[in-house]
């Protein structure tokens, strides 16, 4: 037993309260503007803005559920490879953490508190469960974001060692993991993911879920507001939100959007920025 006292629904879970998602909007900009962010605490905020069944108190259960993971990996196994083993051994065998490809079919395999509860994920989730209870344990552990797939990495140099928690922590040989991803892997591609690399990761997976699901453009705007609130993003955004805002019926709003696009596209591209404000008037006139 994991702990957990919420459920919800396979489909999708129950957006929060407009003053909740308010709320966690402001705690998720606080934390990934912090000097240090906290992968764990990004992750579960992320699931808040899903799932208006998870409060502070779950948020709590979840990190306290994560720590009594942590406080069952045998103490300092050792080698990179030995810290991977353990950790297979503990989330993979013992607590049964893996993928499957229906859970790429699943909101919730993209929120952290499900997975945990679940014990089922997408890649990137189920590595974010493993970095974190492994970190909590002492282990020299990251993330790693390979193209199209994601895992996590024990030690560096020779000593490093991948493990692919989708898979329930199989062990990755250098040749195991290009055969996984169909590339050539270059040492660049082995670096330590960053916390927001993987938050942008992780909000652009439930960004696609949505995007193939017209009826879940409340999950898409959700998902882009929090993308806007990193330090760092990209102004296409804005206009993916206008549209959404559009789509959702909130014409004003969106057409007041999609001029102040425009007004930043002007700079670079004077005949799309007039393409835009045609898309803001057809917007307006909606309402006619």
């Amino acid at each position: 037993m994991n702990g957990f006292g919420f459920e919800f629904a396979a489909s999708s879970p129950c957006p929060p309260s407009a003053e909740r998602a308010a709320e966690v909007r402001r705690l998720f900009a606080e934390e990934a503007r912090s000097g240090r962010p906290d992968l764990a605490t990004l992750c579960l905020l992320v699931g808040a803005a899903a799932d208006g069944g998870l409060d502070d108190a779950g948020i709590d259960s979840a990190q306290v559920e994560l720590d009594r993971l942590a406080g069952q990996v045998p103490f300092r196994p050792g080698a990179p490879s030995a810290w991977a083993e353990a950790l297979r051994q503990l989330l993979g065998v013992r607590f049964e953490f893996r993928g499957s490809p229906g859970d790429y079919e699943r909101l919730e395999s993209s929120l952290l508190h499900a997975v945990l509860r679940r014990r089922r994920g997408l890649p990137i989730l189920l590595s974010v469960a493993w970095m974190e209870v492994a970190r909590r344990a002492g282990a020299p552990v990251y993330g790693v974001g390979l193209p199209g797939h994601f895992v996590v990495g024990f030690g560096a140099g020779d000593e490093r060692v991948l493990a692919d928690p989708f898979d329930g922590g199989r062990i990755l040989s250098g040749g195991d993991a290009e055969l996984l991803v169909g590339v050539t892997l270059r040492p660049s591609m082995l670096e330590p993911a960053d916390p927001l690399d993987v938050i942008v990761r992780v909000l652009n997976n439930i960004r696609a879920w949505a995007a193939a699901r017209p009826e879940q453009s409340e999950v898409a705007l959700w998902a882009v507001e929090l993308a806007l609130l990193l330090p760092s993003h990209p102004a296409q955004l804005r206009y993916e939100r206008a549209q959404l805002l559009v789509q959702r019926g909130d014409f004003l709003t969106g057409a007041a959007e999609l001029d102040a696009y425009a007004e930043v596209v002007a700079a670079v591209d004077e005949p799309a920025a007039d393409r835009v404000r045609g898309q803001a008037s057809s917007a307006r006139a909606m309402l006619n």
